[in-house]
């Protein structure tokens, strides 16, 4: 076993000294040692539960055999980072997750990994550090937030809460309506309750074959988790017997199922960071070309928050991320033949999985697309891509021109949606908030939710280099690469110039001609760095281009 490095031989007696003074006992060392990654904190509510999963999971360690061993993993959460210098510090945690996971497996040479995330940068991360350590390693996350309920009975959620804010701020809601929506929108513990971010890459670790059935969507509040959590601490022990690594599972086929699952349920656009950072960790290119191949024949089967009514709790109760799954199988969708943490291909768990409710599974026969949830743009304004989440774009923004609306920060962006100086058939365009100029690329869910919350939404497009929180619906297209920072053409672009976005044509232009803007780049000067020390600073030097997930070199 790894752990032998730290337990056997006499040379090894003051390692074992040092667990004798935790007190673990020689039989406990005898065993495989696991360690129980438990990103448990006091300020996330996806991870205020965390512990007690944490317990759960040691629990079907000891069952099976092993002595788990608990080392905290950091979290920040997105929703209470929103807004202000915060956000700058979300994304870039992605790194910090991973490089900290691998130094704790490597520095105490667990023989497994269990993974306990919830939110955003938590789940990618940590799937980053098991593809890198590549020692046996399964995931249980802390569930979705239930769904909130407000006095008239109609439920809500967070993306409810933040467009609540515009509709204040433009008078089409009092305060006391405000105070409701603060009051009833985040009910329980849990990530938050729709298809964002969060619960995106839970539903996602199922799809790529690292996580049991109902990790994404049994709801955090259901002693079904705490049973789930214990279910995959038995399982890492099968995983170790048997030898099964992450990149056995997460193979080239393994990710080309998570992009269709992505594309089937809707998912947030930051998977178009995440899948492609964790497929570096693994050795596999992802190239954004490709996931619009993928979204070109792959049906959208779900209409979760923010593009539509329904929550996680729905998904779960419909049959989950399997049942999703199995639709998708009925065309061929799928690569069956993948293995998965379960020790079984991903056709034989699929073996008796029933779609229950096809009012929140759309059958493969009825889908509310044809094409999926997300669409990658390209053109003279994104010579590298830019995403939206067409999934949860109105019908009559699939397709706009308007005049250019320009802010080199969000802060200055949102002052002037709020002041309603933004107006119908505007495109907002936001620039200096990439991976490198923000640096840390801000999620853009405050001016997203103001337009919406304004009624806006099917009136004003917003296009940034930055990025947006899983709750942004509308036409929001981000990562727009090459970013301003870098000289990307959203660095040229002047207040006024018409802009043109084909969602359905993959395709985003700004309409000036070639000549004048050879001439705006030759004047182009890179602004001074934002932020010239510290972690940020360090980051800035080292990240790449949203198009290639954002990850450092």
């Amino acid at each position: 076993m790894r752990s032998d490095n730290v337990t056997k031989g006499a040379e090894r007696a003051p390692n074992r000294s040092l667990f004798y003074a935790l007190g673990y006992t020689k039989e406990e060392l005898d065993r495989p040692l696991i360690g129980v990654v438990c990103s448990q904190n006091e300020i996330v509510p996806g991870h205020m539960n965390l512990d007690q999963i944490a317990q759960a999971v040691k629990a079907g360690v000891r069952m099976a055999g092993g002595t788990p061993i608990e080392f905290p993993a950091i979290a920040v959460c997105d929703g209470i980072a929103m807004g202000h210098v915060g956000m700058k510090y979300s994304l870039v945690t992605r790194e910090l997750i991973a490089d900290s996971t691998e130094a704790m497996a490597m520095a105490h040479q667990f023989d497994g990994l269990v993974m306990i995330p919830n939110c955003d940068k938590n789940v990618p991360g940590l799937l980053m550090a098991a593809a890198r350590l590549n020692i046996p390693a399964i995931f249980v996350s802390g569930g979705p937030m239930m769904a909130g309920t407000m006095t008239d009975g109609r439920r809500t959620c967070l993306s409810h809460m933040f467009e609540a804010v515009g509709a204040y701020k433009a008078g089409r809601l009092d305060q006391a309506g405000l105070e409701e929506y603060e009051n009833n929108a985040c009910p329980t513990c849990g990530s938050c309750s729709g298809m964002y971010t969060a619960n995106s890459m839970n539903c996602l670790t199922e799809a790529i074959g690292m996580a049991l059935r109902g990790n994404g969507t049994i709801p955090a509040v259901q002693s079904a988790r705490l049973r789930l959590a214990k279910r995959a601490g038995m399982q890492v022990m099968e995983l170790v017997r048997r030898d099964i690594r992450p990149r056995d599972i997460m193979t080239k086929a393994a990710f080309h199922n998570a992009e269709t699952v992505d594309m089937a349920l809707g998912c947030s656009t930051n998977s178009m960071l995440h899948l492609p950072a964790i497929a570096h960790e693994c050795g596999i290119a992802l190239s954004l070309a490709h996931a619009n191949e993928i979204s070109q024949k792959t049906p959208n089967l779900c209409h979760l928050a923010p593009a539509g009514d329904t929550y996680m709790e729905d998904l779960e109760r419909a049959g989950g991320v399997y049942a999703v799954m199995k639709e998708l199988t009925k065309k061929g969708l799928l690569d069956t033949s993948v293995s998965t943490c379960t020790g079984k291909s991903l056709a034989e768990n699929l073996e008796g999985v029933k779609n229950l409710d096809p009012e929140i599974i759309r059958p493969i026969e009825n889908p509310y697309s044809p094409y999926g949830g997300i669409a990658v743009l390209q053109g003279n304004l994104a010579p590298d891509g830019c995403v939206v989440k067409q999934a949860a774009v109105a019908e009559e923004m699939m397709v706009h021109t308007g005049p250019a609306r320009v802010f080199d920060s969000e802060d200055d962006a949102i002052a002037a949606i709020y002041a309603g100086k933004i107006v119908s058939g505007d495109v907002v365009v936001i620039r200096y908030e990439g991976p490198k100029g923000g640096p840390g690329m801000r999620e853009m869910l405050n001016p997203t939710s103001a337009i919406a919350g304004m009624g806006l939404d099917r009136e004003v497009a917003l296009i940034t280099d930055g990025r947006f929180s899983g709750a942004t619906r509308g036409a929001s297209i981000g990562h727009v690469s090459p970013e301003a920072a870098l000289g990307g053409p959203i660095a040229l672009v002047e207040e006024g110039d018409r802009i043109a976005i084909d969602i359905p044509a993959c395709k985003i232009s700004l309409l000036v001609d070639e000549e004048i803007l050879q001439a705006r780049r030759a004047a182009w000067v890179c602004p001074e760095p934002r932020i010239k020390s510290g972690y940020l600073a360090r980051y800035a030097k080292q990240v790449t281009s949203a198009a290639r997930g954002a990850v450092l070199e």
